[in-house]
């Protein structure tokens, strides 16, 4: 198996953030220092620059697929910022459409939710600025403001069954009903969460934690599992589409647990070996290769579910911030230190 770059592109600063869109056509990668490049998918030719935010973007989240036009071209992206801000763009033009202004707290989180039974009317933005949460409607207004969590949220991950929205913070994870906003279930941890993430069948949600370890419930069962033993705190989460692997960072090797059955507890990891300390992690969207990178600049895939895995391996000049894999699986999209954008084709 072989990585090969297929097209590669350099930011003013920083890649913080990456999102494909819904079709695969348009990857939207934010500079730290704000500005929002629209890169074509196929090539990497910028097709629109989008100012973003002043002080500084921190999140873009493309809207999901069941918002685009009868032509099927994707065009909202929302993305959030150090000005309190959270706004919305026309990706086919490249034009502000909405600003919701949601406070001076930044922006940190976005997450999109679509009702299963109708879309296209009922998807709204979840986004967390501080110790707030808010639902944003698609024209930025603002649909209801959720009581302050206790401590400011870390992370958050919408149930992909569509029921919940789960917002963590220092000290647990509150799950939020993502039609009436009423909390569903607290979930206690006593300590700081870096990452959170459910399996693809909403079975378990699984915190990245300072303690350092990884955290696994099933909320439906009031069901909790402890592991433990990493090198340094866990802030990189993936399952695949299977939800049987959970990938996890923390260390020096990608850890790789089985989560089929009653869980991981008394199962021993797999192990995936770096030079480096792992700093990204990424399953395909509906395939089964792993990608991980570490912060000397390799990334590597993995082929998890032959239990022997399959290794390629390419080396850049700086550590990846983020991996996102096309919606077809076919490119790894890839954000360094150094401003980097590049994507990757694997080939046998």
């Amino acid at each position: 198996m072989n990585l090969t770059k297929h097209w590669a592109v350099t930011l003013d600063d920083y890649v913080i953030d990456l999102a494909w869109a819904p079709d695969g056509a348009v990857l939207a990668a934010a500079s730290a220092a704000g500005p929002i490049s629209l890169l074509d998918g196929t090539n990497g030719t910028k097709r629109h620059t989008l100012p973003g935010h002043d002080q500084g973007t921190n999140a873009v989240a493309f809207a999901p697929a069941a918002l685009a036009p009868a032509s099927g071209q994707v065009q909202l992206l929302a993305t959030g910022g150090q000005d309190g801000c959270v706004k919305f763009w026309d990706v086919t033009n490249g034009q502000h459409t909405a600003t919701a202004k949601l406070g001076g707290v930044w922006v940190e989180h976005l997450a999109w939710r679509a009702s299963a039974s109708n879309p296209a009317a009922s998807a709204r933005l979840f986004a967390a600025a501080g110790k707030n949460l808010f639902a944003l409607g698609a024209d930025g207004a603002v649909l209801h403001a959720f009581p302050p969590a206790a401590k400011t949220i870390i992370a958050l991950a919408p149930q992909p069954a569509g029921g919940c929205v789960a917002a963590a913070h220092f000290g647990g994870v509150q799950l939020w009903d993502a039609d009436d906003y009423v909390r569903q279930k607290e979930l206690p941890y006593a300590n700081g969460i870096h990452a959170l993430v459910w399996s693809p069948d909403s079975h378990w949600l699984v915190s990245g934690n300072q303690d350092p370890s990884v955290h696994l419930w099933i909320p439906e069962d009031s069901i909790e599992l402890h592991m433990s033993g990493y090198e340094g705190k866990v802030k990189e989460l993936s399952f695949d589409h299977t939800s049987r692997w959970l990938a996890t960072g923390g260390g020096r090797d990608a850890c790789i647990w089985d989560c089929e059955g009653a869980g991981p507890e008394g199962r021993e990891p797999l192990m995936l070996p770096h030079d480096g300390k792992v700093c990204a992690v990424a399953f395909q969207r509906t395939h089964s290769l792993l990608a991980t990178a570490a912060d000397d600049g390799t990334v590597m895939l993995w082929s998890v579910d032959r239990r022997q895995p399959l290794r390629a391996t390419i080396k850049a000049p700086a550590a990846a911030t983020k991996l996102a894999w096309s919606p077809d699986d076919s490119l790894l999209a890839i954000g360094a230190e150094n401003g980097a954008v590049y994507t990757l084709r694997c080939t046998a």
